[in-house]
Formats: structure tokens, sequence, C-alpha cells
């Protein structure tokens, strides 16, 4: 199985402007995601970008960049521009690896372009791990997915779902003792031609109320593959906070 890596990072982050550029252990973050791509097996991998001085950034370290459009409401939709422009073949697979995650392990990487492989009636492969406590089950920002019996995606979601009525009408404060509920990771497998499709699509009323754009390919009839990931992955940077979090896992790590 051949794959490629391709790795949005947008300059103009709101709450951590320049987020790729962000030195964490002697590095840009943008540096650490694209190490942790290497590592996956991908057969190539690309830095799709808005700005010269994140691509400068990126051949500073041999990565390959492309420019893109500043204009892009999303991630994916900057992928779909690296796409068209690279003209991938519409089976290749594509792993949409953000920026700002630069503790995604290679195993998980490497696991979701697999799981697309292996389900060619999917559109998307996604991945996902057990919730073990309340306080993340409540968390909005937290999103959760609720799959069938093959693991094809029913519904994500930043509500608690599914809902065990029985449970929660006693207490919220504990998960019940048989449990199954999950959170998604927003780490994705598409096909090239699934993505120029994509894009083309307009935004979904689901997608809009939930602000979660996978719900679009739901909506539109198709299936996106979930499966529990190998390994857990570490936190993303998105915040100050982040970034000090991302900071000491890696110090941790050695």
């Amino acid at each position: 199985m051949r794959f490629s890596v391709i790795i949005p990072a947008r300059y103009a982050s709101t709450r951590l402007p320049g987020k790729p550029l962000v030195e964490i252990a002697g590095k840009p973050m943008v540096q650490h995601v694209y190490e942790r791509a290497m590592e996956s097996g991908a057969a190539r991998i690309f830095i799709a970008t808005d700005d010269e001085r994140i691509a400068r950034a990126a051949s500073g370290f041999g990565a390959e960049a492309i420019m893109t459009s500043p204009g892009h409401p999303s991630g994916t939709d900057r992928l779909a521009e690296a796409v068209t422009l690279l003209g991938l073949d519409d089976d290749h697979i594509v792993v949409n690896l953000q920026g700002d995650e630069p503790l995604m392990p290679a195993s998980l990487i490497h696991q979701v372009a697999e799981d697309l492989h292996a389900h060619a009636g999917a559109a998307v492969a996604t991945l996902c791990e057990r919730i073990t406590t309340a306080a993340e089950l409540f968390d909005p920002h937290v999103v959760k997915v609720v799959m069938d019996e093959a693991g094809n995606a029913l519904y994500f979601s930043r509500a608690v779902i599914p809902w065990d009525r029985e449970a929660f009408s006693i207490t919220t404060e504990a998960l019940p003792e048989q449990a199954e509920h999950y959170r998604h990771i927003g780490l994705y497998a598409y096909r090239a031609g699934f993505i120029r499709e994509y894009v083309r699509w307009p935004a979904c009323p689901l997608e809009r109320m939930e602000s979660l754009e996978q719900l679009r390919v739901l909506w539109r009839g198709r299936r996106i593959h979930v499966s529990v990931a190998a390994q857990r992955p570490g936190p993303a940077v998105d915040t100050e906070e982040d970034l000090r979090r991302a900071t000491e896992a890696m110090a941790d790590q050695g």
C-alpha cells in the first residue's frame, strides 16, 4: 500500500499566531509533525501552506512545501487544493495530518491509511479512543463518535452520545459500569478523488450546528470507517497551555 501525507499549515492562527513555527524542543512545531510523517512509511510528504515563512522553514529541514490560497476556510480545503496541484490519481490514499499535531504517533498515521486501504466501501477512515472519565465525556470540546457493528460512523457530536438513559438519570458524575463511549481523533485518510468531490459540496445543516465538517460526509450518505487507535496520541497544540503540555511531553520522551 502506498500513501502520501499532506500537512496543512496555516500561519494566521487566532489563538496562537504563527503556530506552525512555534519552537518546541529546538525545532519549529511543523518540523516535529513532518518527522512523525516521515516515520509512518508514507511514500511522499508535503506541507501545504499559505505563508512563505512556513515554506522557507520547510525547505530548511528538507520538506516539500506547496503554496496554497490564504482564503481556505479549513485544512481540508487546503488539502484539496494541494491534491489538485499535485495531480494525484483518484485512488491514491492521502492522510490529512494537521500541522498542530507534533505528538501524533507515526503508527497512527500508518494505521489510518491502512484502514482506508482495507475498506473499499468507505470514503474516509479515521480513528477513535475509549473515553474513560465523565469529565471527558461531558466536555463539549471533546468530539464523540458512535459506530455500527462494522465500525462505520453513525454520528459525531459534541454532545454525549450515546446517552445512557438509566445511568445518567441517577448521576452524571461517573461513567456507567458498562459504558462504551469513544472520543474522535482528528486524523483522516481519504482517496484523492473523494477529496476533490467533498470540497464541491456545500456545508450541511448538521455540520453548521455542530461545527464538525465530517458530518458533511455522513449527510451525503457516504461511509466513514472508524478504528480504535492502536496507541494514544499526544495533545494537539492550539493554545499557550497546549504548547506547554506538548513541550513537557516531548521532554518526558527525551
